[in-house]
């Protein structure tokens, strides 16, 4: 049946949204990354746009925005059109930042239509050389041993490795004392250093430390193990059921983005993932490609905000 409109006697004809979405896209499509060149958010939205172009021969251009954690880029992205024609890498460290610590005035699971989750990817649990634990159970043991202080980096107050070790202590019934730091440089010279005697640092970040011996790796933190780092078990295998931390992206549009493009999208950016190319390229940056339907990342999304809230206030986190 044929779709029409009919103004003083002028019927006036227009095309159904599948016809849009086939056509889809008609000029340049803006991908946005909350974070500066080089960063995990924008090499996992370089790679999926040089290969979006290359299928669709249309310009997908990156548009770094940093800044606040990556909520400037979210805040322009929820005011985006709904056309198609913006689209985001999202996080989920940006997303808990921007929910709980610089507070955006929006839903975060109302703004966006999430498209496919584009990777997951492990941090490290590792110590100093000079702690003496080889796994994870001998690492519980010692912090609870009385009269043993350790500390742990982290990369700030709120960041992942900040909220993954206090998951931790509160699984372990551990204390450990939080030294927050500017930044994943600094944190790893003071962890290699001995300053600090634990941290989660990235795989990619992390490795080859551990593999010329100046930290030990004890385990990886995904719930199973990762076929970046395959010898290390995972911190729940070790025996603390229930703890992750996920370093995972995917991409989202503006919510009202129509249905047929939002699938459009999901349909060949999950067919990018599975390249051996594309997959061998994210590996070396320390990430597996997962893809997935909207529905997916829309459930990860609430999860994530829902695991780190309950985190976040059990530890009673203040952010200044």
């Amino acid at each position: 049946m044929k779709n029409y409109l009919v103004f003083a006697g002028v019927v006036t004809f227009f095309a159904p949204p599948q016809i849009h979405a086939q056509e889809y896209p008609t000029k340049p499509v803006r991908l946005i990354s909350g974070f500066q060149p080089g960063g995990g958010s924008d090499i996992v939205a370089r790679v999926v746009a040089e290969q979006l172009g290359e299928a669709w021969s249309r310009p997908f251009v990156v548009d770094n925005r940093s800044g606040a954690g990556g909520t400037i880029a979210l805040t322009l992205t929820a005011k985006a059109p709904s056309d198609g024609y913006t689209l985001m890498v999202i996080s989920g460290s940006q997303i808990t930042n921007a929910a709980f610590i610089t507070k955006v005035p929006f839903d975060l699971l109302k703004v966006y239509a999430p498209i496919s989750q584009a990777t997951s990817g492990p941090y490290l649990l590792v110590v100093h050389p000079s702690v003496g634990a080889t796994n994870v159970k001998e690492l519980i043991i010692l912090a609870q041993t009385k009269g043993v202080q350790l500390n742990y980096a982290s990369t700030g107050t709120g960041s992942f490795a900040h909220l993954g070790m206090e998951l931790f202590k509160s699984l372990t019934a551990t204390n450990m004392v939080h030294v927050p730091y500017r930044g994943s440089g600094p944190a790893l010279i003071d962890l290699i250093g001995g300053q600090v005697q634990i941290g989660v640092p990235s795989a990619p970040a992390s490795m080859p430390h551990v593999r010329s011996g100046k930290l030990r790796a004890l385990a990886v933190t995904t719930v199973e193990r990762s076929p970046l780092v395959p010898e290390l078990p995972s911190v729940a295998e070790s025996g603390v059921a229930g703890f992750s931390i996920d370093s995972w992206y995917g991409f989202v549009a503006p919510t009202g983005t129509p249905a047929p493009i939002i699938r459009k999208l999901n349909v060949e950016i999950v067919k990018i993932l599975k390249k051996p190319a594309v997959s061998s390229y994210l590996a070396k940056e320390g990430a597996v490609p997962t893809g997935g339907s909207p529905a997916e990342l829309a459930a990860t999304m609430q999860a994530e905000l829902a695991k780190w809230g309950k985190v976040i206030r059990s530890a009673n986190i203040k952010f200044e």
